[in-house]
């Protein structure tokens, strides 16, 4: 049993050609994120296809939309876990890059402007209310059920696109 009342799992994905160095995001690729909410013995699963979005933003898509879930439950309060299979997402917030960006007006340490900013605006909007959240990675495709449960989620939501 772990301390956590809450677990979360959020992921993104795009069936595009941004995919590739080099490669552009056509208006007509599929994209779409997930997530799962695990809080007493119940799950909660949402998942949104977009068209010409970059996996990026569907990661971010993901965490801000479950935040968004967690919010209209009333959990803020609760001992949250958030696995996510993105370097990109899981970095940004434990390593300190989204709450230095804030600071320096979405300027990234490259001093480039802060891809995918409303995104990311926006789940730094969100975190305060969440006193005890944390944020974990996990392999992607592997071995982590509720990872390969928003993984097939999201897949099965770019089919019906």
């Amino acid at each position: 049993m772990n301390s956590y009342s809450v677990t979360v799992y959020t992921d993104g994905g795009s069936r595009n050609t941004g995919n590739i160095k080099g490669g552009h995001v056509l208006p007509t690729d599929k994209a779409a994120w997930a997530y799962l909410i695990l809080y007493k013995n119940k799950k909660y699963a949402e998942s949104c296809g977009f068209l010409g979005a970059t996996n990026n933003q569907m990661e971010l898509s993901a965490v801000l939309e479950a935040l968004r879930k967690l919010y209209c439950m009333k959990l803020t309060q609760e001992k949250i876990l958030l696995i996510s299979d993105s370097k990109y997402v899981l970095n940004s917030i434990n390593k300190g890059w989204l709450y230095n960006w804030a600071k320096k007006n979405w300027i990234n340490s490259s001093k480039q402007k802060v891809k995918n900013r409303n995104l990311w605006e926006a789940i730094y909007k969100a975190l305060p209310y969440f006193k005890k959240i944390e944020f974990k990675w996990t392999k992607g495709h592997a071995n982590s059920e509720g990872n390969n449960y928003v993984d097939e989620l999201l897949n099965k939501t770019m089919d019906k696109m």
